[in-house]
């Protein structure tokens, strides 16, 4: 917030302080024996709730009032937002039906589906997620829903938590076609990034013709987190913003990862700015700013989205 407000990004912005969930908004997608769990846990003091994910005595509070925040950034768009960022933390798309995981208690995407869904009759969303690990708890969720689209870009899980996440993982049942994985080998740059979702966003989010557009947004990709081996400059977080606003015209973006602060600061910088001032940015890049370097693509990318497109032909054509 600081880098942000040093670089006057905050003295036109509307900055709202987030209303908690409430516990009927955790339980549209979390069992009550989880949300109790965690309750009676953080009134103890706190500890390990898993291997890596740890809890103090306030944080069944301040999990709450991430993901009220993250509906109040839906419910700002729309109210005519054009885009609306919720900066809460903990992050959430790791916690599961019935699991807290991966630094993630609740997760504050799919409650604020399905309180758009519930309460606000949204039908369909189209979910993209550029954290470095999938988000499997998301993805688990509406695995099987026809009316989400999820797309993920992540490290390649074999080398990353959660271990999941693979091109075959395309959903099941009524949702089978609707779970996209996008798995990048460690070393991946921002030229593979824009080569394979300048191919798949448009073309996927076109033919399946969202009501709403919710982002779940990670900076852990870049390469100097600490958490992975991905290679994203800062430009690049400058473009998905630009990218996704050009695409959907009204987002509602959530924090997830990135454990640099530094990086962090300057990456959160460089996408509000790229919301802010989408349509100008766009012109910008069509002319030549920043383009692709098609000798900085790696073979290994190509081969991705080959296999992308092949194995989602029946649903999209990318």
């Amino acid at each position: 917030m600081e880098a942000i407000q040093e670089n006057g990004l905050l003295d036109s912005k509307d900055i709202h302080q987030p209303v908690s969930a409430g516990e009927e908004d955790l339980l549209r997608v979390h069992s009550q024996d989880h949300v109790e769990h965690v309750r009676r846990f953080c009134e103890m003091g706190g500890g390990n709730l898993d291997f890596d994910t740890t809890v103090s005595s306030e944080s069944y509070r301040i999990a709450k009032l991430s993901a009220g925040g993250a509906i109040k950034a839906a419910e700002l768009v729309l109210d005519g937002c054009n885009s609306a960022y919720s900066v809460g933390r903990p992050p959430g798309h790791h916690a599961t039906h019935n699991l807290a995981m991966g630094f993630c208690i609740f997760n504050n995407l799919a409650i604020t589906l399905e309180y758009l869904r519930q309460l606000r009759k949204v039908e369909r969303f189209f979910i993209f997620d550029f954290d470095v690990h999938y988000g499997n708890g998301t993805a688990d969720m509406f695995y099987e829903d026809p009316d989400v689209m999820y797309i993920s870009i992540h490290q390649e899980p074999r080398t990353l938590f959660p271990g999941k996440g693979n091109v075959e993982e395309i959903g099941s049942g009524e949702g089978e076609g609707r779970n996209l994985c996008i798995p990048m080998p460690p070393g991946s740059n921002s030229h593979d990034y824009r080569y394979i979702l300048e191919n798949i966003m448009g073309p996927v989010a076109q033919s399946f013709s969202p009501d709403f557009y919710l982002v779940d947004v990670g900076f852990d990709g870049h390469r100097d987190d600490p958490l992975s081996s991905i290679r994203l400059d800062d430009e690049f977080f400058t473009w998905i913003a630009v990218e996704m606003m050009d695409l959907a015209r009204s987002l509602t973006l959530i924090l997830e990862g990135g454990y640099d602060l530094d990086a962090l600061a300057r990456c959160n910088r460089n996408l509000i700015q790229g919301l802010e001032n989408y349509k100008t940015m766009k012109e910008e890049y069509e002319k030549g700013k920043e383009p692709i370097d098609n000798s900085m693509v790696n073979r290994e990318t190509r081969k991705i989205y080959e296999s992308l497109s092949d194995i989602f032909s029946p649903y999209f054509d990318i």
